[in-house]
């Protein structure tokens, strides 16, 4: 129950030159409230042991020993979406678009939700520090995708395989590894004002694993084939991760070797700037810019597509824990297919997670509201991690 590629709609608004869809007059936003749950939402989405003060409560610890099958911790991270895998290609995405929020909007976002996004930034580079402690090897994804997406279970109850995929020097993934090393590179900056010896250790480690990325070059796709593929295919090529790679370690370095890695390089990308999502990054490199009122509410069903925020949004969204009773109402284990009857319901789900933006409306601009159309109920992390930024701004600069 996986998509392949991103929901259009989303990285459509997400686009240079946003035109909005359609506007409903009158509407006033809380964009201080949808903020705060933007972030919040990146809790209910946390694998491993959870820390005391989670605010999400209803979520507990799940897959705390991941990564013991070859020996190492990969406890931590993130679950992309509505199932228990820990796709890391998403994930460093995710966590590069998150960091580059708070470096451009972190001023707007008041204190305590500048902390709760540098939590949720560090819950992803902690889990990205140890995929990547042994040079020349990066761990990509834990998890059987085809066993987990076979099962409607609760992250808390996982009993499928949790097995680990990997990329070295004779299984080249330059996409995935030049994402991460984004990823640590632009924490690093968003850290260097907080702690210094952990913002140098995210960038070290950025450096390291982008010489891996860009000298044994090729892509994951071709590597790991039906692991990786058809869930997170690279279908853009690797040589846009690179030179995204390149330009977040200048950025965070300042060091003239990365500048000119992105000016000799760049030509070669041409100037496609028609989608920026987890695989695509060329509108990216030129601008994030959205307005993206439609989502909270100003559109033809007066509905926010952001769980949780206004009177009116998504009750049955595709995510295996919300839909699925949380382990304090039911503490007995559920099973690979106990959950199937809590799927198949028409009842709302028992957990509401706060903050999660949905793929959104059909063609038709219609919302059925359906777990079994996940390409319309299913959030995603790397939805909500560009929203926080902007949320950001227009909390600081209501539009009219």
């Amino acid at each position: 129950m996986k998509r392949s590629s991103p929901k259009p709609m989303f990285w459509i608004l997400l686009c240079l030159g946003l035109v909005m869809l359609v506007t409903v007059d009158g509407i006033q936003h809380d964009y201080g409230d949808a903020l705060m749950k933007s972030i919040l939402f990146f809790e209910g989405q946390r694998s491993g042991k959870l820390p005391h003060d989670q605010r999400m409560r209803w979520r507990k610890d799940s897959a705390v020993n991941d990564g013991s099958l070859i020996g190492v911790d990969l406890s931590g991270g993130y679950y992309d979406a509505g199932d228990n895998v820990k796709f890391n290609f998403p994930m460093a995405f995710t966590t590069t678009v998150l960091s580059w929020s708070v470096i451009e909007f972190g001023g707007s976002m008041g204190r305590d939700d500048l902390q709760h996004a540098m939590e949720a930034i560090r819950w992803a580079t902690d889990y990205f520090l140890k995929a990547t402690a042994q040079p020349g090897v990066v761990h990509v994804q834990v998890g059987d995708p085809y066993g987990d997406h076979n099962c409607w279970e609760r992250p808390e109850d996982m009993d499928t395989p949790r097995s680990v995929y990997s990329i070295d020097a004779t299984k080249p993934g330059s996409e995935v590894a030049a994402e991460t090393a984004a990823a640590l590179a632009a924490a690093s900056i968003v850290f260097k004002a907080f702690d210094q010896l952990y913002s140098k250790l995210l960038l070290d480690r950025a450096i390291q694993v982008f010489e891996f990325a860009d000298q044994h070059r090729g892509s994951y796709s071709d590597s790991l084939g039906k692991w990786v593929c058809p869930f997170y295919c690279d279908f853009s090529g690797y040589e846009d991760e690179l030179v995204w790679g390149a330009m977040w370690l200048y950025k965070a370095s300042n060091k003239k070797n990365y500048w000119d890695y992105v000016v000799n390089n760049i030509p070669t990308l041409g100037y496609n700037v028609g989608e920026f999502g987890w695989d695509d990054k060329h509108a990216g490199l030129f601008v994030l810019l959205a307005r993206v009122d439609y989502i909270l509410g100003s559109n033809p069903l007066n509905m926010s597509y952001m769980v949780g925020y206004s009177d009116k949004f998504p009750q049955r969204i595709h995510h295996r824990g919300s839909s699925l009773p949380s382990v304090d109402a039911h503490p007995q284990p559920l099973g690979c297919h106990g959950g199937t009857p809590y799927f198949e319901s028409l009842n709302p789900n028992p957990n509401i997670l706060v903050g999660a933006i949905v793929g959104g409306p059909n063609i038709s601009d219609a919302y059925p509201d359906d777990r079994w159309l996940f390409q319309e109920s299913e959030p995603t992390t790397y939805i909500n991690a560009p929203m926080v930024g902007l949320l950001a701004y227009f909390k600081a600069n209501p539009s009219p």
